[in-house]
């Protein structure tokens, strides 16, 4: 297969080099890329003809929540006037309900979402605390259909009594043992610091040591974290994943928002990230991260299961730099920078993660945007956000093979989207009869 008239986003030595020409692709490889002046020429039928359009490396959401899909227009009955009620009245009682049959279609419907995106690479935080055995495998198995890769786990919690805590625990084990390891990686799912005993987090470090896990966990998203954490354990959200032992280079903080120095200090130290989760966080009324303040951790990128619109959240992270008042120069800084540590991030667990160079795994997205002026290695950031973010994706290939042919998902059907409504309506109505 031939891809012609591109702009092709190549990544080299954390930048992005764009240049103009074909790329060939065999067995799952880009075997040749044909370089060449801004000049067209003409495809054959077996071709494909970007037509001037920009090339790139899929893009990557660092915290979904797959299990959440369902949760459109549910008729919430409980107060949600805070975090805590939004989490009782609405999550906790939605992932008591999931089922296997609820789980693949909100999976599915998740997959479908993210590949409309251009999101090939997912890293999931998943609950379903009445389908723990084998719930991990079964968003695998549904992402396998769509020809994803992900980074999951289970949402580790004591909320739920003893039983479902260990089950949860031991989920990521047999998942571990039974995964395709070139498709699928864990991490050890924590949900947050104040609904994890101390007996939890000891547990999950000898998880950790034994199996070289890193953690996937909420940290201090809200205040309530902090204040529970510290009436309960008489400790802060950090400095109890700290003191035991949970901090290393694989493990994700999803949200940080509220965070000291010292916690920042604490956090940098070990390595680990912070994923943002901005339209969330925003939804939620939890509060941002300061983004006055030099950034001394890695940055990640998220939706928390709201969307799948990764381009969207990039364009947020800038904007809300540049809102705090950071100049051009400093938001476009901190991107860029972020943007690679993102890259270095994911290929800890995929070592192949495309650069789009000759010899890289094929896999790379066709945005729907032909730039109006030059376009180089000088500019190419003014094009990603003022442009390219707000660009629909057109074609995505995952290992040489198309999961959206010009606009077409290769893998939704009327029969798909007919069984997702099916589970999303029991689910209703089980949610309803609830409340």
């Amino acid at each position: 297969m031939k891809i012609l008239n591109a702009h092709i986003c190549q990544i080299k030595d954390s930048s992005v080099q764009p240049v103009f020409g074909d790329i060939t692709i065999e067995d799952g490889k880009i075997v040749k890329i044909d370089q060449r002046s801004l000049t067209f020429i003409n495809p054959s039928d077996d071709d494909v003809d970007a037509g001037g359009r920009v090339i790139t490396v899929p893009n990557v959401n660092f915290h979904e929540h797959f299990y959440s899909r369902l949760a459109k227009g549910l008729p919430i009955s409980g107060p949600i006037t805070n975090f805590p009620e939004i989490l009782e009245n609405l999550w906790w009682k939605l992932d008591l309900l999931l089922d296997e049959d609820m789980l693949k279609a909100s999976v599915h419907m998740g997959a479908l979402e993210s590949i409309r995106f251009g999101v090939t690479y997912v890293i999931d935080h998943h609950a379903s605390p009445s389908f723990v055995n084998g719930s991990l495998k079964c968003i695998a198995d549904v992402m396998s259909e769509h020809s994803l890769r992900g980074v999951l786990c289970f949402e580790t919690s004591d909320r739920n009594g003893e039983q479902i805590s260990e089950d949860s625990l031991d989920e990521h084990v047999r998942f571990a043992e039974t995964i395709e390891p070139d498709n699928f990686k864990t991490l050890l799912g924590l949900h947050a610091s104040f609904t994890v005993s101390e007996e939890t987090l000891e547990k999950a470090k000898k998880f950790i040591d034994k199996h070289g896990f890193g953690i996937h966990v909420h940290l201090c998203e809200d205040k309530s974290d902090i204040i529970i954490s510290r009436e309960r354990f008489g400790e802060t959200p950090v400095r109890r994943v700290f003191n035991n032992g949970l901090l290393n280079s694989r493990a994700i903080l999803a949200h940080g928002i509220h965070l000291s120095e010292k916690d920042k200090e604490i956090i940098a130290e070990s390595g680990a990230s912070i994923a943002h989760n901005i339209h969330s966080n925003l939804n939620n009324s939890v509060g941002l991260p300061d983004f006055k303040m030099p950034e001394v951790i890695p940055i990640l990128l998220g939706t928390d299961g709201m969307h799948a619109n990764i381009p969207s959240s990039h364009k947020q992270y800038f904007l809300q730099m540049r809102n705090a008042g950071l100049s051009f120069d400093e938001a476009f800084g901190r991107f860029i920078n972020n943007y690679f540590k993102q890259i270095k991030f994911i290929k800890q667990f995929y070592p192949d993660f495309t650069g789009l160079n000759e010899s890289d795994r094929a896999d790379l997205i066709i945005w729907d945007y032909i730039p109006p002026t030059p376009f180089n290695e000088e500019n190419y950031w003014g094009h990603y956000l003022y442009a390219m973010t707000e660009s629909p994706v057109q074609y995505v290939i995952q290992n040489g093979i198309f999961l959206m042919d010009d606009f077409k998902i290769k893998t939704e059907t009327p029969e798909l989207h007919g069984e997702i409504t099916k589970q999303g309506h029991r689910l209703y109505e089980e949610f309803q009869s609830k409340n």
